[in-house]
């Protein structure tokens, strides 16, 4: 499942109701004490109110309420749901979906207590029609009287199939959006409550503010989304050993009932144990995992900076075993300010990974930063920019209009050494750009390294995003020069291209002559960063596969992936390793005309 939303209202700052949507990749920005953590602490009590709880004094001061609501809306839902052996039903047959055809859940929490309380809701588009709208909380002789009244199919079996021939027999039933009760479901609503919990994401909060303690729950609380994710994947297992426990259990009743029976067979007629079976939360609270690193150390008594890049590797870590394993169950990973504690290089370094983890399916991140270099490597389509309402009330914006906002904020702008802004449309274009440079210029120094110069910057210009970059010219207050390279893949480009090359500054632009970057690399580059040989060309055949997706195709099957590659992703790969391979002499076997060497004499010249 897919957390595609959150809807917040009388939590602390968010007196009125606030809805925040969420993309693979989300990042929260604003400045201090506006209200970014409160969101992800949002999340934290709503999926585990456990490294975060809800407290009394949680609920807005000022709203003259004590209930809190956090309500997530969730896409990629399960296609079917199974109540037993013979019961098969969906969230869709059983009206248990959304008008937007998405699953909501609503979390309401009663702060007049010390302790609050919660109650559960799911918000669907349920019928309503007297007769029909709680088919979910009765049992299996209730529909079978039902279906006796109707006159409908008495050899209808199975709760859901009574269920739907009910439904059916209604000529209208009245379907209107409303809160169905489930803190305390009963019969099949609490078994498909049960389904849907499971199917729930992982999420797992990394604080920047937690003291550095051994035990500290920031290192432990991923460590413990990896062992629930463990645990899922052993559940046939664990279900086998609580069957053989529950044997044992009534076999050892049944031998105690006959021998209090020869004590006193007045003392119990029945002696039958209630066995309730372990959930998946209980299993994991079973498990604990402690890491140590150089000289015996533990991970938690590292500086706050090191642990944070080593959790990084976790994340990636997981994320690439799920990919490979196709473990159902989705993971977000919430973290604030991932650029505390941090040199610049490694920000860089722990954005590209957040990137790279969110390209992934299944896995979701979310971000809290303050960094504008950071804030600048991230999607525009990402950026969540929280402000104030002239009321004072905090609001959540996104899309294109707020990013000059955003740079207002965070402060965008270059040290005074930078002289050009290279904008391409993603990361992917900028390490290529790196190692194509670094390597014309390991042959002559007089061409310019983009990888250690000083003088040039990139900018990232957000694919989709981009003819609003350039047509509300977002950089003209940063004062430098801007050299636009982007792909020959979108026609549209041209437009935005033919615009820079309007302005009166000296900014530059040019699509590549070539499809795209990565029709630039050289086959035996590919092959030796991962031993995968494919036809370079410089646009696709009839197939309309390009670099990327060859290479995905070929570099899945070589490494026994549960199917393809994303394109993304398959960039991702080629930028990382395989422009690193290209040399001066792979460079003009590609690029007999000297295309790349003019983009580096061009930029060469606007620094000047």
């Amino acid at each position: 499942m897919k957390l595609v939303s959150v809807s917040i209202e009388n939590f602390r700052c968010y007196k009125e109701k606030v809805i925040i949507t969420f993309d693979d990749i989300t990042t929260l920005i604003g400045r201090n004490d506006i209200g970014k953590s409160t969101i992800l602490e949002a999340l934290e009590i709503f999926f585990n109110n456990e490294l975060i709880k809800i407290e009394s004094n949680d609920a807005n001061v000022y709203s003259g309420t004590k209930y809190v609501t956090i309500t997530c809306e969730f896409t990629d839902l399960p296609a079917e749901i199974i109540l037993d052996a013979s019961s098969k039903t969906s969230l869709k047959n059983e009206y248990l979906l959304s008008n937007n055809d998405t699953f909501v859940i609503t979390k309401q929490f009663d702060c007049s207590k010390a302790s609050p309380s919660v109650e559960i809701f799911i918000l669907a588009k349920h019928p309503t029609i007297s007769g029909a709208e709680n088919l979910l909380e009765l049992k299996e002789k209730e529909l079978q009287n039902i279906i006796k009244e109707k006159g409908l199919d008495a050899s209808l079996k199975g709760n859901p199939e009574m269920r739907t021939a009910i439904w059916n027999s209604f000529d209208d039933l009245q379907l209107n959006e409303i809160l169905i009760p489930i803190s305390k479901p009963k019969e099949d609503s609490k078994r498909i409550w049960e389904q849907i919990d499971s199917y729930l994401p992982i999420y797992a909060l990394f604080q920047s503010d937690r003291n550095s303690q051994d035990k500290d729950k920031e290192v432990q609380n991923p460590m413990k989304a990896a062992i629930s994710a463990a645990i899922l994947e052993v559940k046939d297992d664990i279900e086998r050993i609580q069957r053989k426990v529950q044997e044992k259990a009534e076999e050892i009743a049944k031998n105690t009932h006959e021998a209090l029976k020869e004590i006193d067979s007045n003392l119990a007629s029945k002696l039958e144990p209630q066995f309730v079976m372990p959930t998946a939360s209980k299993w994991s609270g079973l498990f604990s995992i402690n890491m140590d690193t150089d000289d015996g150390i533990s991970l938690n008594k590292r500086g706050s900076g090191v642990r944070r890049m080593i959790l990084v590797s976790f994340f990636k870590a997981e994320a690439e075993r799920r990919l490979k394993s196709g473990n159902k169950r989705s993971i977000i990973y919430a973290l604030e300010e991932p650029e505390t504690a941090q040199h610049p290089n490694n920000q860089k370094i722990l954005i590209e990974s957040f990137k790279s983890l969110a390209e992934n399916d299944g896995c979701q991140v979310f971000l809290t930063t303050h960094s504008p270099g950071l804030a600048s490597e991230l999607p525009a389509s990402s950026i969540r920019f929280i402000t104030r309402s002239d009321l004072g009330l905090p609001t959540v914006e996104s899309g294109v209009d707020v990013f000059e906002r955003v740079s207002e904020t965070l402060g965008l702008t270059p040290d005074s050494r930078v002289k050009v802004l290279i904008c391409v449309e993603g990361p992917t274009d900028v390490k290529a750009l790196k190692d194509l440079s670094k390597a014309l210029n390991n042959e002559d120094p007089n061409i310019i390294d983009l990888s250690s110069d000083p003088r040039v910057a990139f900018c990232l210009m957000g694919g989709g995003t981009l003819v609003h970059w350039v047509n509300e010219y977002y950089l003209k207050t940063i004062g430098c020069k801007e050299f636009h390279l982007y792909d020959n893949d979108v026609s549209s480009y041209k437009d935005s291209i033919d615009k820079v090359n309007a302005r009166d500054d000296g900014s530059f632009g040019t699509l590549t002559e070539k499809y795209e970057m990565e029709s630039y690399l050289h086959p035996e580059a590919i092959n030796d960063a991962f031993d995968v040989m494919i036809e370079v060309t410089d646009f696709p055949k009839e197939d309309k596969k390009g670099v990327p997706k060859l290479f995905a195709e070929k570099y899945s099957t070589k490494m026994k992936f549960d199917g393809v590659m994303k394109e993304n992703t398959a960039k991702k790969y080629l930028s990382e390793k395989a422009f690193g391979y290209m040399t001066a002499d792979r460079i003009r076997d590609r690029d007999s005309k000297g295309e790349i060497k003019s983009w580096l004499i061009k930029i060469e010249e606007l620094t000047k």
